[in-house]
Parts: structure tokens; C-alpha cells; sequence
């Protein structure tokens, strides 16, 4: 029986060792990607805007996608309306269109802004974290099945060939 055997595994829907080892792969990467690559600028991008200057403003935008940048904000600065998107992270998901709030922008573009409430950067640090902590825990379960993997294979009699990366059969 060799390492993948196509035709018995198919119709049980069982993965094969080395399809399981790709697999935890590409969730590692894909997780630390979406911590490193997104979610933490998030964070940062949030927290940069602390010291902006402050402007009542009112919902014009909502619903589930807030979280995903869509959400958009109305107010004045410097004697002007702005309408700007709030940014990815944002916590308004469940408020309404016409909700009044706090924001922050940038005095320099006030298109750049973000709410009050979410400028600690709080939800896109827990999902750095989140996503973070669950690329470590695939990369630890992908290190354990390539030890397992190679131990099994070493005690039914497979040994590595050297300078080669191939595996000959002990028989």
C-alpha cells in the first residue's frame, strides 16, 4: 500500500498523510497572513488615529459589514461635510443609519477616520492574536504529523536513500 492510496481513501473521504500535511500548511500560512498582513495594520492604523481631532458625527452606512470597512460616517471638519468610510475593525456593526457618534480623523485628510470607541484598536488586535495563536497551534500539529509521518513509515521498513530525498523500500 503506498503512501496515498487514491482509490481506498476516496470513497471513505479520508485525506491522505501527505494531503493532511499540505493542508495544515496552507491554514498556517493563510492564518498568518491574515494576522500579520491584515489585522495587525488594522490595529495600528486604529491607534494612529488616537490624537486626531474629534468630531461628532452620524451613521449614514451600517450593518454587518462594519467590521469589514463598510460603514460610513458623516460630520463637519473645518467648516465642510465629510462622508468617510469607517475603517476595517470597526465595532458599529449593530448600530443604525442615523446613530449619532463619536470620531477621530486625521486633520490633515479627514477622510481617514475611525470611531472613538474603536481607536484602542481592540478588535482587530484580538483577531491578530486569534488568528495569530491558530497559525502557531497548525504549524505545531503540521511538525508533529511529519515526525509521525516519517517514524511510521521509518518501522514499516521505508528507509531514506541518501543524498537523494527518495525513500527505497527495506525488503
Amino acid at each position: 500500500m503506498g503512501d496515498l492510496d487514491v482509490e481506498t481513501n476516496a470513497g471513505k473521504g479520508v485525506l491522505g498523510p501527505r494531503t493532511a500535511v499540505v493542508f495544515a500548511l496552507v491554514l498556517t500560512l493563510l492564518l498568518a497572513a491574515l494576522s500579520g498582513l491584515v489585522m495587525r495594520p488594522a490595529a495600528q492604523h486604529l491607534r494612529s488615529l488616537q490624537d486626531g481631532r474629534q468630531a461628532d458625527a452620524t451613521l449614514v452606512a451600517a450593518g454587518s459589514g462594519c467590521f469589514l470597512g463598510g460603514c460610513k460616517v458623516r460630520f463637519e471638519a473645518e467648516g465642510r461635510t465629510v462622508v468617510a468610510n469607517l475603517p476595517v475593525g470597526s465595532s458599529h456593526g449593530k448600530n443604525v443609519v442615523g446613530e449619532r457618534l463619536t470620531v477621530r480623523y486625521r486633520e490633515d485628510d479627514p477622510q481617514v477616520v475611525a470611531s472613538q470607541d474603536d481607536v484602542g484598536g481592540g478588535g482587530p488586535a484580538v483577531g491578530t492574536a486569534v488568528f495569530g495563536a491558530g497559525a502557531v497551534l497548525f504549524l505545531v500539529m503540521l511538525v508533529w504529523s511529519t515526525v509521525h509521518l516519517r517514524r511510521r513509515r521509518a518501522e514499516d521498513g521505508h528507509t531514506p536513500v541518501p543524498g537523494t530525498g527518495a525513500m527505497e523500500s527495506g525488503v
